[in-house]
């Protein structure tokens, strides 16, 4: 399996047979608000360009898969592409009406903890809670999934979460071979973080038995953390060998353990 990091959340997992885009924001940079106007610099949103490679991946994907409804995550140009191009979409079934008014070629709705056919393989929507406290009801809806194919490495898409017992038990229970989790901790002008702090990013880490990709970093006004501070950190605790930070059109192949 290669996974290839395009920017924030969107990313290309490449397997024996298929491409899958996940979360794709598409879009220009500065053509989304700025999320945060008065606890960081009031810059509209995406902050960087997609990486030249985007385009080659695009061509080439087979299937779409999207944790959520946040522009982060699927903005109007990536609305756009899943149309023009018919693409099939696995989504939660709490987002799938929504999806489908919008136009997309819903082909799959998961419920949380509930393994579907997927890809000749199993994928499964795991629960995710966009932040600590009361922010996380505003924040609404997130599902990650756990995706299980036939000669590849188990991955682990967490998307927008903070650490939680649902987050920790598919590490023990599924020892995903691939874990992919927000690093960004991001944060509003008002409430508690709305991603893992450093901390429970490093507490991910220690848990996850597989190799743990950092995204979500350095492309919204929200995000504070930095690739090197996150780096510096995990080499104070000894975690370098099980993190990939990866930079915007970045790859990387994983083998089955």
């Amino acid at each position: 399996m290669t996974y290839h990091h395009l920017r924030n959340a969107t990313a290309v997992i490449q397997t024996k047979n298929d491409f899958i885009l996940v979360d794709p924001m598409l879009g220009e940079v500065g053509t989304i608000e700025a999320f945060t106007k008065e606890r960081f610099p009031p810059v509209r949103n995406p902050l960087v360009k997609l990486p030249e490679n985007t385009e080659f991946l695009l061509q080439k994907v087979t299937h779409v898969l999207l944790t959520h409804q946040h522009a982060d995550h699927l903005d109007e140009p990536g609305i756009s592409f899943l149309i023009e191009n018919n693409l099939p979409v696995t989504c939660s079934v709490m987002d799938a009406k929504d999806l489908k008014e919008k136009g997309l070629n819903v082909v799959l709705e998961l419920e949380y903890n509930k393994p579907r056919a997927f890809l000749g393989g199993t994928i499964e929507g795991i629960p995710a809670r966009h932040g600590y406290g009361k922010v996380a009801e505003l924040m609404g809806n997130v599902t990650g999934f756990y995706i299980k194919m036939p000669n590849e490495p188990g991955l682990y898409l967490a998307s927008d979460t903070i650490l939680t017992d649902e987050v920790a038990r598919v590490l023990v229970d599924y020892q995903p071979d691939i874990s992919v989790i927000p690093c960004g901790s991001a944060q509003l002008d008002a409430y508690e973080p709305i991603l893992m702090t450093v901390d429970d990013i490093l507490r991910f880490t220690n848990l996850n038995l597989g190799t743990t990709i950092c995204n979500h970093l350095e492309a919204l006004n929200h995000c504070p953390t930095r690739r090197e501070d996150l780096k510096l950190r995990f080499k104070e605790q000894k975690l370098s060998q099980k993190v990939w930070i990866p930079e915007d059109g970045d790859s990387k192949t994983i083998n089955l353990h």
